[in-house]
């Protein structure tokens, strides 16, 4: 099916276009808000060739799974044909109210809404991650090279390093402003304004507040009650939620003629206090002290320990993944790399994906003995995506619709994660994953998160050949 004619199935699916509040894409998923459930047919959607599955988690939200690339441009044709794009549709203030308050519905007062929101801070910074993470990689690579003298001309050597690095740093070193804006925009006040908050937690002048109120060790400044980056993100969203709070609150009661001038500025003057006396330094104990619990499990000289963790994670990381509740790790992956200079708890959930690759092969070879072509061509399409990482396609289309091959890959990639973890294999990235994650571990780790991967596919295979039936993949 084309992506035009795709494009037009799904609107028509979903209701129509009065029934659609707003659409956005992730790498291989439709995100689309719509105002009734009830208009939407889910049964000729889920049957539409093209879609790899759908998921209605919610009254007001659905998620129609395409693959990478195809995603991409069927939102294209659906913006084209009318649908509001989600950036689109927020620049309004009322109508994003307004739309927020059809959407949500009742949500807002969910435990698993409010971790979306965060999430959909970092979403969007996903990209960027990727990108950054393999800048990083590739210049640790380079850099093993040149002091290894594998590498001729050590000078453009060097300058090569050094552009991959400029790669990296461009976006880690400035991560708290980026999420200063995201953060800006899911709260509802002004980015620039997030942007600054952001900003500020990477100021010298933090260092110097801290020394006039004798909160600063010079000696070892991670020990300081304050101190320029003390908190982190976690730290710059709380800031932001303030910010936006204190801006709605100063709006309420300013002048109209004044608003556009003295409300931001009367909000980070209030708010700037706040965070850099309250917020950097309570947040801060409480980045340091989640750190210090995930090396109890991430560096724990008990190998049983070790191995219970990292299965534990890559075993029930893909339920995470059905809620869209991945993306709430992202925060922790961050925390992570500034506490230790790399994160151990991405290439332990990695592994999940991995262990979908594995179920899909076993399913794949028994769909061919039985002469199911829809299941094998469906796997065949799915499989390169699930080996670089991109796992939806087969979780949607493939293992979760047959039921048991979810829990068996979930079960296989627990081999895997408790290897990594057990050898404190460690990413300095937290994205991209499968056979490219490779990429951004460090390089006295890249063999063992190949091993790791090697373990999960092998694993997930062996216990969904035993846990699937013939006559399962026959009638699928």
């Amino acid at each position: 099916m084309k992506k035009k004619e795709l494009a037009s199935t799904i609107i028509e699916d979903l209701g129509g276009l009065n029934n659609i509040v707003d659409a956005e894409n992730c790498m291989t998923r439709l995100r689309i808000n719509i105002r009734s459930i009830d208009s939407v047919n889910l049964e000729a959607l889920k049957n539409t060739k093209g879609v790899l599955g759908v998921v209605a988690d919610e009254e007001h939200y659905i998620q129609v799974v395409l693959g990478p690339g195809v995603v991409r441009d069927v939102l294209e044709e659906m913006v084209k044909m009318g649908v509001t794009p989600v950036a689109a549709g927020k620049t309004d203030e009322e109508d994003w109210k307004k739309n927020k308050s059809e959407v949500e519905g009742k949500r807002n007062k969910k435990v698993v809404e409010k971790i979306r929101i965060i999430a959909d801070i970092f979403t969007p910074m996903i990209p960027a991650f990727i990108a950054s993470g393999i800048c990083n990689g590739m210049g640790k690579i380079i850099g093993l090279l040149i002091s290894n003298a594998i590498v001729p001309d050590i000078t453009f050597w060097h300058i090569v390093q050094n552009l991959f690095a400029l790669g990296g740093n461009a976006f880690l070193s400035y991560l708290a402003i980026f999420t200063g804006v995201r953060a800006a925009k899911q709260f509802g006040v002004n980015e620039m304004l997030g942007g600054m908050i952001g900003a500020a937690s990477l100021n010298t002048v933090v260092n110097s507040i801290s020394e006039l109120l004798n909160w600063y060790n010079a000696d070892v400044v991670n020990e300081s009650i304050l101190a320029t980056g003390a908190g982190g993100i976690i730290g710059v969203v709380v800031g932001v939620w303030i910010l936006a709070k204190i801006d709605k609150w100063v709006h309420s009661w300013m002048p109209s003629v004044l608003d556009v001038s003295f409300t931001p500025l009367l909000s980070i003057i209030f708010t700037l206090p706040i965070f850099a006396l309250l917020i950097m330094p309570a947040t801060g104990w409480i980045s340091t002290k989640i750190g210090e619990f995930i090396s109890l499990f991430a560096y724990s000289d008990n190998i049983f320990v070790s191995a219970i963790a990292g299965y534990v994670m890559a075993a029930l990381f893909l339920p995470l993944v059905l809620l869209g509740l991945h993306r709430g790790l992202v925060p922790i992956y961050a925390l992570q790399i500034e506490k230790m200079g790399g994160t151990t708890l991405f290439p332990a959930v990695a592994m999940a994906g991995a262990g979908q690759v594995g179920a899909a092969i076993v399913i794949w070879i028994k769909a061919r003995r039985v002469h199911n072509t829809r299941l094998e061509s469906i796997i065949a399409g799915a499989l390169p995506s699930g080996i670089l990482g991109i796992g939806e396609p087969l979780i949607y289309g493939v293992t979760l619709p047959m039921g048991k091959p979810f829990i068996s890959a979930g079960l296989g990639a627990g081999f895997g994660g408790a290897y990594v973890m057990i050898t404190h294999t460690m990413a300095i990235a937290n994205s991209p994953s499968g056979i490219l994650g490779v990429t951004i571990m460090e390089p006295q780790c890249m063999l063992n998160y190949v091993i790791g991967l090697l373990i999960s596919y092998v694993a997930a295979g062996i216990i969904t050949w035993f846990m699937i039936s013939k006559k399962t993949v026959e009638e699928f």
